[in-house]
């Protein structure tokens, strides 16, 4: 049951900003002792400069996790051939392998390709919302199906699926089932995308997994194929859907901000940036390893120990930026960790930048009298990737 779990530190929120244990933690320590989710010990990196300084630092800070108890009943083998294609799992040279055939798909000067048909996703999910009528629930009308049917034209993922998909990654990503419950998603996810994968290789389309047959399928094996499709189509989806729903119910909770980038266009990419670092949705990094005893922010760490990076505290740290609890759609403040920092800096960034940038100002142009129809019906505190279950919006 949910609620024999107690939320690792880094997942309590009040609302949408991080707990007031969080902030101590890293004003106080900086570095913290933590259980995870998983039943291991970790110690959680706070700072915006530490966890900065363990994300760019591969060498110390592995992300090739060993085998740790509670998999779930996975066996080695198994997990083996989970983790296969899965990029942030893999240290150089793995990692920059398997980057380096997908780096330029997801180039800004490509992602801009696609904003005609972004733009018009958008318009249609817009249009959808105003049919259902109001009071309307803005995640089931728009800020799922947008990220949902993006990412599907973009892999070749039929559309048709989305509420399978879309109901396997809700468990995957949910830190309170037990461990054998996301394992059996993980298998689901596995076979499904092991569908995809092998009709591609019979008739590689257009898509992004198409030219993956086509260009590298002589450097990539099914496992990786299957691993790769299967965390762009989770990432894709579930980190963007849940920047617009509760994007939007931060805009709406600051009624005298939305109106700037509704009507001026140039303070839109600002204010997507300072969404992501005042919202910070992942909770917390994958995990690292240490390869040598390290030292951050004064704290001893010993080799072989879990390091956990936490988003929502560094992106709020008053050493990063002034006054950061307070949301200002005008400062735009670069060098957040919303996406990552270094060589696992999210590969999906620019994607997800031009979705909300689209996204955000066409919502608010089609209902410039949205507001909430009553509070939030649910947020998904247990999720590694924080949302709303549901947000009745009215116009």
């Amino acid at each position: 049951m949910t609620q024999a779990l107690e939320l690792p530190l880094h997942m309590r929120r009040n609302g949408l900003a991080p707990v007031e244990e969080l902030a101590r933690a890293r004003d106080d320590e900086g570095v913290v002792r933590v259980n995870t989710a998983f039943g291991v010990p970790a110690y959680l990196v706070c700072r915006h400069e530490d966890v900065r300084q363990v994300l760019a630092d591969p060498a110390r800070f592995s992300s090739a996790l060993p085998p740790f108890p509670g998999s779930g009943g996975l066996d080695a083998e198994e997990l083996a051939r989970m983790r296969a294609g899965a990029l942030i799992g893999f240290d150089p040279p793995e990692h920059t392998r398997l980057r380096r055939m997908l780096t330029p798909e997801f180039t800004a000067r490509r992602m801009r390709r696609l904003e005609p048909r972004i733009t018009e996703i958008v318009q249609m999910a817009l249009d959808n919302l105003e049919r259902a009528g109001k009071p309307a629930d803005l995640v089931e009308h728009f800020a799922l199906p947008v990220p949902s049917l993006v990412i599907c034209e973009l892999l070749g993922v039929p559309y048709a699926d989305r509420a399978e998909f879309q109901e396997r990654s809700v468990r995957m990503l949910d830190v309170s089932l037990p461990m054998e419950q996301q394992a059996t998603a993980r298998r689901e996810d596995r076979a499904y995308m092991a569908g995809l994968v092998a009709r591609a290789q019979a008739d590689p389309g257009e898509d992004l997994l198409g030219m993956l047959v086509r260009e590298h399928g002589d450097d990539l094996s099914t496992d990786e194929l299957i691993g790769i499709a299967g965390l762009l189509l989770l990432a894709g989806h579930e980190t963007t859907a849940n920047m617009l729903g509760l994007g939007t119910l931060a805009l709406l909770r600051h009624p005298d901000q939305p109106a700037a980038i509704r009507d001026d266009p140039a303070r839109v990419e600002p204010a997507v940036e300072e969404l992501l670092r005042w919202l910070s949705i992942v909770q917390a990094l994958p995990p690292r390893t240490t390869t040598t005893d390290v030292e951050i922010a004064g704290h001893a760490i010993p080799a072989g120990s879990f390091v956990i990076c936490a988003p929502p505290a560094a992106n709020r740290d008053p050493a990063f930026i002034d006054d950061p609890g307070t949301l200002d759609l005008t400062r735009g403040a670069a060098g957040h960790v919303a996406f990552g920092h270094g060589i696992h800096h999210c590969l999906g960034a620019p994607l997800a930048r031009m979705e909300m940038r689209i996204a955000f100002p066409a919502l608010l142009k089609r209902f410039p009298g949205l507001a909430l129809a009553d509070e939030p019906a649910g947020f998904r505190i247990f999720s590694v990737v924080y949302g709303l279950n549901a947000l009745p919006v009215t116009w």
